[in-house]
């Protein structure tokens, strides 16, 4: 019996052919998924002119005798990054805040080589998240997808314009989801991959094996500079609510609750996101909220951990009603809470 066993592994391993193989002249490939994808993946180029200290230009005995410029010099200096086009049929383009800040130009370059000029919608500084606005001259958009339902361990495929070399594809999974506390922005909920991401990368696509945009992606961890495989994407669905408030009204008016989070006490591993603090007459007081209630769900959501609760209230539309579950000691409760506008960018939340 062993030997018959050990003669039938033999001949799987040697067989050049074995169970669930390719067809032949058949290959492994994502080209598919590139090919549908990257029509909607473009470069962006950005001119801005800075006005440049001179400190010696202000020494009046100088600007005497050799009829010295102001002591402020124009410089222009250019940069190159990453977008995605997300709706065909307005020419809105996702990218990155820190791509087009302070630019007096903006030039989008698609993958068939057109050029767009690029008006700027509105920007969000706190979330990384600009929209741009282009000709919708025959523009292929990028599908949205749901990154709340990615899994660590997914595959993901990053594109974008690295080093401003041109378009290029790099692949990887999902090596983390949440990651937050990192200082990049103010409201980080990050995705991370392993997928290289360079310098020039940023705004470009995360996308999904069936071609679904699930993140913007935005930095990365590196000492030189270059991929190390710690990369980091905003997930859609935030990029989404701040594209769809710029859109709207220019800008994002953040909400609240007015409270101020905690991770929750008690024993190791419980999840949720602890109140610290209830501001007086706010939509939380009213709503019968106290400190210490540990919040654990936000419309059916569950919420892990204090900066996902953070991020989802700043987002959701002024006047919303949100139906939260919270735990209280052993107990759990329902209760139903209105967004008001932050007063002030320090408002607990």
């Amino acid at each position: 019996m062993r030997s018959r066993l050990l003669s039938i592994l033999l001949l799987l391993f040697a067989s050049p052919v074995l169970a669930g193989s390719l067809p032949n002249g058949a290959r492994e490939t994502v080209a598919p998924v590139v090919r549908a994808v990257t029509p909607g993946v473009v470069n962006i180029a950005t001119r801005r002119v800075e006005q440049v200290e001179v400190p010696a230009l202000g020494d009046p005995v100088l600007q005497e005798f050799f009829d010295l410029p102001a002591q402020r010099l124009r410089r222009e200096t250019t940069s190159a990054g990453s977008g995605v086009i997300v709706d065909a049929g307005h020419g809105y383009v996702l990218t990155n805040e820190h791509v087009v800040r302070g630019a007096s130009i903006i030039e989008v370059t698609m993958k068939d080589g057109r050029k767009f000029h690029a008006r700027l919608v509105g920007r969000d500084k706190p979330t990384d998240i600009a929209v741009l606005q282009i000709k919708p001259d025959n523009l292929t958009a990028v599908p949205m997808g749901d990154s709340s339902s990615l899994e660590v361990g997914d595959f993901v495929l990053a594109i974008g314009n690295p080093f401003g070399l041109g378009q290029a594809v790099t692949s990887g999974i999902v090596s983390a989801l949440g990651r937050s506390g990192l200082g990049i922005e103010g409201y980080e909920d990050f995705i991370q991959t392993d997928a290289s991401i360079n310098p020039g990368n940023s705004g470009g696509a995360l996308v999904t094996l069936d071609g679904r945009l699930v993140g913007v992606n935005t930095a990365i961890l590196s000492k030189t500079g270059a991929s190390n495989g710690v990369g980091f994407a905003i997930p859609i669905d935030m990029a989404r609510r701040v594209m769809q408030q710029i859109v709207a009204q220019g800008e994002v008016r953040r909400g609240r609750i007015g409270i101020s989070l905690r991770e929750p006490s008690g024993p190791n591993g419980l999840k949720g996101a602890e109140i610290a603090a209830v501001e007086p007459a706010s939509p939380a007081q009213r709503a019968g909220l106290v400190k210490g209630d540990a919040i654990i769900a936000v419309d059916g959501k569950p919420i892990e951990n204090p900066a996902q609760l953070r991020n989802l209230v700043a987002l959701l539309p002024i006047g919303r009603d949100i139906a939260v579950r919270y735990r209280r000691g052993a107990e759990i409760g329902d209760a139903t809470v209105t967004i008001e506008a932050q007063h002030n960018a320090s408002a607990i939340r």
